[in-house]
């Protein structure tokens, strides 16, 4: 139980509103999970050459085909 509450307010504690003027940092190069697309998508072929598998690394659609 304890350990749950505390789960719970450190979760709260990440949440955070952002105003409108910061919104430019967001859009930032550093602030992207990829900062430079070329490195990662040698990234992933290198993986997929070594694992021998190849995909889910993009985001999935739904199940009516209407993406």
């Amino acid at each position: 139980m304890r350990s749950s509450l505390l789960i719970v307010i450190a979760l709260l504690a990440g949440c955070a509103s952002v105003q409108p003027w910061e919104k430019g940092y967001l859009a930032k190069r550093q602030m992207a999970f990829d900062p430079d697309p070329v490195e990662a998508r040698q990234k992933n072929h290198l993986y997929a050459s070594k694992e021998a598998a190849k995909g889910g690394t993009g985001v999935g659609g739904g199940g009516c085909g209407c993406n």
